[in-house]
């Protein structure tokens, strides 16, 4: 931008001549001339959140980077678009020339400095060509930041006309000696009071992935402490190190400016779970003995010599041929090139491998199965993994070489631990080291021709694996490695593929062609099987293959039963591809759209265009017709945001959750119900809160509907609904119905605080069922409440997609089946076939039996 645009800016603007410096107060000095934009403007979350850093950006007119003060060159990016000026008073300076254009790979870049210079200020450091930039679609928008903010008290940046080597851009405050500060001891107050980690499986990769991604929002260095053991805490793979199990003791360390905030913050989130649903365990009282994770028991061996056998990684049955898998070894060189052209390498597949992960998890309609790619690009950041293969580098060898050390010395110690489950994720060490590796090496991976009918063997299969077998032609698997924890199992699962996991040895030895039966469920592999065998497998087979046909091919009909009665039967969703399916497999709408998917596994709440957006385009999705209930935040202890500090809770299920939270936080909600309220035009808007437990809450969450609604100027008639998982509101039913305009019944919350029994608690967690007759009593309270002021009733809890449960909530009155979206064309085609006055006498004949089994043994008979 031409200064003359700008001279009452110009006249303005302080113009020292040299960089003023004192041991608590340096002056920088801007390194181009052009506009200052304030660093949250930055169109980049890297810089705009201050991931990297705070401190200012230039939209630049003079295209030859300067240095803002004396210092030494510390580090130099191979693609020569960034460096780091480490000043005389230690303060770390991150010169960024442009928005992604690491992309560029260096054209367009003229460095004028190397690696280890020492520069005085305004020394030219890099020269670029902006037509390059521009030519190439990126920004030139250059940023100044302050990489070290742990010593820096306070930081005002520049705001107007920058003129290079003359105007002061930042002003920084330092604590003093940098040098000094890096070497001291913690102070005592940085570690925290020892926490029991009250995971059921301790800190494995999910609730690992958690603690990193919260961590990496403190600029402080933060350990994680077990005896004398420590865990780089931004670091995903070093937490898993750390082997923590539960109900050990554990301690956060932190050092930097906000070290206090850091362990608050990381002391909560452990003792709540790391956002994984430890219920009742979280924070213990007076916590038992840890006990030890064994590793596992030695593999099961059959007395049969046809039998292999193995652990259950997906349920199912597969009658194939063997075909074996074997891995391809990648050869690598030792001896490297220049090292900043192997760092360039490495950052390259870096970035490769991350697009093509972002492309497999697009691939996966499940959003909680997509997030193990989600993981595997944790990995692919993870500082302790890239720090050892930057090491090798640095000491002259080359990409693939130190890559390869890095992740198999990573993927080895992993795979040692006694936790199982941590053990299990070497796999994914594995997976994602492997697809670095062949990027670097130009190693193509083998297309793996699998014959019809196959049955896959082999030592591993990898998530990446997985995800990408032909479904068509592989009908199920076995491996010696892995177990039912492992995320080759999850996805197995995912994916309906029958697999077993941890299977014997012998198994390698089969001959390819070998007629197997593999039955997923029971973890046993049977060779040489009878023709009668194979023959009563493929009967069984062929007659729920034509079953779900026939559901299939009847999805689009309405679910109406022989007397005439219409129930509407939709969908249970966690975003668009879900919405999608749904009305390819008949969906009469969205009786439950998940909101929490847009909250969590971020370090921001979402902005309202982006709620506005999603909403929308579900909306759209399912077209003017059909109904959309969508529910408001659900989140509170036991799901928690990094974004929204909250104390640890003795029971989170007791606690601030749903609604609660959401009152307490009411621009967070205000901001969700504007993004809702924008997709009225587009579907049948139905607007649902969570965990309800009294009339203020209604009255409430009703006034801000309709504030925010009168300030948009929605005319829509948009209803609002409660969910009715406390008992409280399914006693008070018919007082709630005067106020609200539908119920949906979430019978799994419902359940555990009716039967006071925690339903992930191991041990009750079979006990705490939703057909027990004291719920299936208050879903009838319920339905008789709402219908008496004309009010509809949906049950989007998991026994809504239960044939044995269908039954008697359609007696019991029920409007709505609210169900998983694979379940819809079987859930319609048994509604088809049920008469709703004979599940009228069925269901006043289940409320008065006393037990769940007396209910399971009458509604066992009925389903086919």
């Amino acid at each position: 931008m031409p200064a003359l645009l700008y001279p009452e800016i110009e006249k303005s603007q302080k113009k020292p001549e040299v960089a003023k410096m004192s041991n608590k107060t340096v002056e920088l000095i801007a390194p181009l001339s052009g506009l200052f934009v304030p660093i949250e403007a930055v169109p980049d979350p890297v810089f705009s959140q201050k991931m990297v850093g705070d401190g200012v950006s230039i939209d630049p007119t003079s295209n030859v980077l300067l240095a803002p003060a004396a210092g030494k060159i510390t580090q130099l990016a191979s693609t020569f678009h960034a460096l780091t000026l480490t000043t005389t008073d230690g303060l770390q300076i991150l010169l960024h020339i442009g928005l992604d254009t690491v992309m560029l790979k260096g054209q367009g870049f003229r460095p004028l400095v190397k690696e280890g210079d020492v520069v005085a200020l305004g020394q030219p450091l890099v020269e670029f060509d902006e037509a390059v930039i521009t030519a190439a679609g990126k920004s030139s928008m250059t940023e100044i930041v302050i990489a070290n903010g742990d010593i820096v008290t306070n930081l005002q940046a520049a705001r107007g006309f920058a003129h290079a080597g003359k105007t002061v851009a930042l002003t920084v405050t330092m604590t003093g000696d940098f040098a000094a500060a890096e070497t001291a001891a913690a102070p005592a107050g940085n570690l925290s009071d020892a926490i029991r980690v009250p995971n059921p499986t301790g800190l494995h990769a999910r609730p690992a992935a958690v603690v990193a991604n919260a961590a990496k929002t403190f600029k402080s260095d933060i350990k994680l402490v077990r005896g004398s053991e420590e865990a780089n805490a931004k670091s995903v793979v070093s937490i898993m190190g750390l082997e923590v199990q539960n109900n050990d003791e554990i301690r956060v360390k932190a050092t930097g400016v906000d070290a206090a905030e850091a362990i608050k913050a990381l002391v909560d989130l452990i003792r709540s779970g790391s956002g994984e649903d430890c219920g009742a365990a979280a924070a213990p009282a007076a916590a038992p003995k840890p006990v030890a994770v064994p590793r596992p028991a030695p593999k099961a061996h059959s007395d049969d010599p046809n039998v292999l056998l193995g652990v259950s990684a997906s349920p199912g049955l597969a009658v194939g041929q063997i075909f074996q898998v074997r891995q391809e070894v990648i050869e690598v060189r030792e001896a490297g090139d220049n090292p900043q052209l192997e760092r360039r390498r490495l950052e390259d597949a870096l970035k490769e491998a991350r697009q093509q992960l972002e492309g497999l998890k697009s691939e996966i309609s499940d959003a909680s199965k997509a997030e193990i790619f989600s993981a595997h690009q944790e990995l692919l950041a993870d500082p302790e993994l890239l720090d050892l293969a930057l090491s090798a580098i640095s000491a002259g060898k080359s990409a693939p070489f130190a890559w390869k050390q890095a992740f198999t010395a990573y993927a080895d110690k992993l795979s040692k631990l006694k936790n199982e489950l941590l053990a299990g994720r070497a796999n994914d060490i594995r997976d994602v080291g492997r697809r670095v590796l062949r990027l670097l090496t130009g190693v193509k991976e083998a297309a793996l021709e699998v014959p019809d009918n196959a049955i896959l063997i082999a030592e591993e299969l990898t998530p990446s694996d997985t995800a990408s077998l032909d479904r068509n032609k592989v009908l199920g698997f076995a491996t010696t490695g892995g177990g039912a924890t492992s995320h080759v199992a999850i996805l197995a699962r995912s994916l309906n593929i029958p697999a077993i996991c941890g299977i014997e040895e012998a198994v390698l030895e089969l001959a390819n062609g070998t007629n197997v039966i593999l039955d997923g469920t029971k973890g046993s592999l049977r060779k040489n099987p009878s023709e009668a065998e194979i023959q009563d497998i493929r009967t069984r087979q062929a007659t729920l293959a034509k079953k779900r046909e026939e559901e299939l091919a009847a999805a689009g009909q309405p679910a109406v039963t022989k007397d005439g009665v219409h129930i509407e039967v939709v969908a249970n969703i966690g975003g668009l591809e879900d919405a999608q399916q749904s009305v390819t497999l008949g969906g009469e709408g969205v009786g439950l759209l998940r909101s929490e998917f847009l909250y969590l596994e971020r370090t921001d709440a979402p902005t309202e265009e982006e709620q506005t957006k999603i909403y929308g385009d579900i909306a759209k999705a399912l077209g003017t017709e059909r109904t959309l209930v969508i529910r408001t935040l659900d989140v509170g202890g036991d799901k928690p945001l990094p974004y929204l500090p909250m104390p640890a809770e003795e029971n989170p299920f007791l606690g601030v959750r749903g609604i609660r939270l959401c009152l307490a936080a009411p621009e967070i909600l205000r901001t969700q119900v504007r993004g809702i309220l924008r997709a009225a035009p587009y579907s049948k808007l139905h607007i649902m809160f969570p965990m309800i437990a009294s009339l203020e809450e209604v009255r409430e969450a009703k006034k801000i509907v309709a504030e925010e609604k009168a300030a948009l100027g929605v005319t829509a008639d948009v209803k609002v609904g409660i969910m009715v998982e406390v008992p409280s509101t399914a006693v008070m039913s018919e007082i709630f119905a005067r106020e609200v305009d539908f119920f949906s019944i979430g019978t799994n919350d419902l359940t555990q605080y009716t039967l006071a029994m925690d339903r992930g608690h191991p041990k009750l967690a079979k006990q705490a069922d939703a057909l027990h007759p004291g719920v299936l009593r208050l879903i009838a309270m319920t339905v008789k409440g709402a219908h008496a002021h004309g009010k509809w009733v949906g049950v989007c809890g998991g026994i809504a997609s239960d044939p044995l449960a269908v039954p008697v909530l359609l007696g019991i009155g029920v409007d709505e089946l609210s169900v998983s979206v694979p379940a819809i064309p079987a859930i319609k085609a048994m509604v088809r076939k049920l008469n709703k006055a004979d599940c009228q006498k069925l269901a006043t004949e289940v409320l008065q039996m006393g037990t769940v089994a007396e209910v399971r043994a009458r509604l066992s008979g009925l389903v086919d």
